[in-house]
């Protein structure tokens, strides 16, 4: 491929609720401008941008792809990310990556969940958006609706660029309101407006010069005093509004149907800012403190990664943006977040899964290379000399959770070098040990994207079982309570002997575990002390009641007796553990859970729904807010609720819904639910 110098780039993410047809607006695109000589089909699986075996099986786009478009002597480089919400993180990267952004919204569906999960994304980065109402070729279109949802919704101004063309019943074209003509079909060849038009585009046309006018004090002054803006001056303004966010502007497509395409392409050539017009320019921690970064060949070299993969057959894949300088092929480059030396070999201009070999790339351009060791999403690479990082942007915390456990003997050993690669591959993926239920815990976004995981991990040649994890309970105490053991063994030989006497206290929430000695007249050793100490830790690993851990207690030693010769270290354990064992029996023992704070965002329409689902599961509503027809329901519910949330909320929602959840506290378990989770535990002992 080509190697295209700074100003003749420009960095596109396509965004969306899913289904609201970005691969084939991607697909549509590389047609139009000869890259591939048929548009493929996503359910025959031969789109170039959903070129993934599971992306294929499951019909919808699983991770970013690299759609690079050439046309009039630009490079496009059109990211088309995930819609479905399990994916989020991906959509988050890629706008890291690029320059502006093209938010499509499905004609029949209007503003969904997913549209104003991303449009906030977006504003977070401060990434120009052009809105794209798509699939209008659909019966249920209704583009004046969407258009109006867009204005209802988003707290700004969005400006049709376009009138749809809609006859006989169907999407024909566009009305171009900058030449006042009209472009009908796939071709789009120019043509006199259809009389019933003219008012209509006329008066759109004035919207659109006053929506100029109004961005830029001096073109406001030249409209007021000549009444009217040349189309260069509209251009101008159009850009400038664009990349200021003053004002959004709106266009209308069928991908499928490559109607209103080539329009699209046309006005990204003239609007979509060059890396070096960019709103908010990179900023990095150098050396001397925090350094702004430019779209400049001779700046200081400054790689973002913002995609890594990991393939059996081509082995990793790691996705970088170039911010400032100028990157070489065959040449090494330091990872500062890591803090290792890495060897670039090839350099590679993606088109889905092909690879274009480039021998460079300038400032802004968006590449991959292969077969880095270190290097994981989110680091900055450059040159060893000018140290910089580029911090990666905050993402969502996990609210799907799978235990995980090797099929076999054989996957074992990589279990967990296994996941460890899949979590640094995708940011909003985790895997940890529970140290109170002992299982390995992988969680992710919903219940699709840790399946996805889990069959790249059979991909990479480890499989999984997966279950529902074990809630990590806690046992504790409501009451003081003493109790007293002796423990005495003769085998023959020198014996053992040892008499503790225990009084164990509740303490508040989060205290953990306290220790202390009321032992005085030497009734026990001061060297035996921390042996009981040591035993009764034993116990808190491992429960007294159901096998959680033991927080929030204080146990005390009061008193005791020792013997001059069988009394050593690890009777006063076994002592010190049984006593305390006892007497947590008879302190009103009871069990913990933890409690997680949810956010969820419904349609209004099922705003009942969603507080009646939540109180089932025992959750108490902190509170609810309305706008822009989507209700926000924030509740206090028990984790082990939670565990399928997800599917239950994407069912009575038709997939509308999404939520987020974060730990909040630890609150006692209802005597009820607690009885049953006590004799499970007691079951799965005996059985084991």
């Amino acid at each position: 491929m080509k190697v295209y110098g700074t100003k003749s780039l420009r960095n596109i993410a396509l965004i969306s609720h899913q289904g609201a047809g970005k691969t084939s607006l991607a697909e549509a695109m590389l047609f139009n401008t000869g890259a591939i000589n048929r548009m493929g089909d996503i359910q025959q699986g031969t789109t170039v941008s959903d070129y993934d075996e599971e992306e294929i099986r499951r019909g919808l786009s699983l991770s970013t792809s690299l759609i690079p478009v050439e046309v009039a002597g630009l490079k496009l480089n059109i990211l088309d990310t995930p819609g479905y919400t399990d994916f989020q993180g991906e959509v988050k990267n890629a706008l890291m990556a690029v320059d502006s952004a093209l938010m499509l919204v499905d004609a029949s569906a209007g503003v969904e969940v997913g549209t104003e999960m991303y449009w906030g994304f977006a504003q977070e980065l401060n990434v120009p958006v052009m809105a794209v109402i798509s699939k209008m070729d659909r019966e249920m279109a209704r583009p004046q609706a969407a258009l109006e949802a867009l204005n209802d919704i988003f707290d700004t101004r969005f400006v049709p660029l376009q009138l749809p063309l809609m006859e006989e019943g169907g999407f024909t074209g566009v009305v171009d309101l900058m030449a006042m003509k009209a472009r009908r079909g796939s071709e789009e060849t120019e043509e006199d407006l259809p009389a019933e038009l003219a008012d209509a585009a006329e008066e759109a046309r004035l919207a659109l010069m006053e929506a100029v006018a109004e961005s830029d004090d001096a073109l406001l002054e030249k409209y007021f005093e000549a009444g009217e803006l040349t189309d260069e001056e509209i251009w101008q303004g159009l850009k400038e509004g664009l990349r200021s966010g003053a004002f959004i502007p709106v266009v209308y497509t069928a991908g499928t149907a490559n109607i209103g395409v080539k329009s699209l392409i046309d006005l990204l050539t003239r609007l979509a800012p060059a890396p070096d017009e960019r709103r908010q320019p990179y900023v990095a921690q150098g050396p001397q403190g925090e350094e702004t970064l430019v779209a400049d060949d001779s700046g200081p070299l400054a790689l973002y990664v913002f995609k890594t993969t990991a393939d059996p057959f081509v082995g990793r894949l790691t996705y970088f943006r170039v911010i400032s300088g100028t990157l070489q092929a065959d040449t090494r480059y330091y990872n500062h977040t890591r803090g290792q030396e890495e060897r670039f070999g090839s350099l590679y201009v993606m088109r889905g899964k092909e690879q274009l070999p480039v021998d460079l790339m300038h400032a802004g351009d968006i590449g991959a290379v292969a077969k880095l060791s270190h290097t994981v999403t989110g680091d900055t690479i450059g040159d060893k000399d000018h140290p910089l990082k580029i911090e990666p942007p905050t993402f969502p915390k996990p609210v799907y959770a799978v235990a995980v456990s090797p099929a076999t003997q054989a996957d074992s050993a990589k279990m967990g070098p296994t996941l460890t690669r899949l979590c640094e591959e995708d940011p909003t993926l985790q895997w940890r040990q529970d140290p109170a239920t002992k299982e390995a815990v992988l969680e992710g976004m919903g219940d699709t994207h840790v399946d996805v995981a889990v069959k790249r991990a059979a991909q990479l040649g480890v499989n999984l079982v997966t279950a529902v994890p074990k809630v990590p309970y806690r046992e504790t105490i409501t009451r003081v309570n003493k109790a007293q053991y002796r423990h005495k063994k003769q085998t023959g030989g020198a014996g053992q002997f040892a008499e503790v006497h225990l009084r164990v206290e509740p303490l508040e929430r989060g205290a953990g575990f306290e220790y202390a000695s009321e032992v005085f007249g030497g009734a026990i050793s001061s060297s035996f002390i921390p042996s009981i100490e040591k035993g009764i830790k034993s116990v808190l690993e491992t429960g007294v009641i159901a096998g959680y851990p033991v927080v929030d207690v204080k146990a005390v030693v009061y008193d005791g007796k020792e013997h001059p010769v069988d009394s050593k270290d690890i009777a006063f354990q076994i002592a010190g553990r049984e006593a305390f064992k006892l007497a947590v029996k008879d302190a009103g023992p009871v069990l913990l859970e933890p409690i997680m704070k949810v956010t969820i965002i419904v349609p209004e329409s099922n705003m009942g729904d969603a507080i009646g689902d939540l109180t089932s599961r025992r959750g108490q509503v902190q509170g609810t807010e309305t706008a822009g027809g989507k209700a926000i329901i924030t509740a206090l519910v028990p984790l082990a609720e939670m565990q399928r949330y997800s599917n239950d909320l994407r069912s009575f929602t038709q997939g509308r819904g999404v939520y987020t959840m974060e730990f909040s506290h630890y609150a006692e378990v209802p005597a009820h639910i607690a009885e049953e989770i006590i004799a499970q535990a007691k079951r799965e002992a005996e059985e084991s």
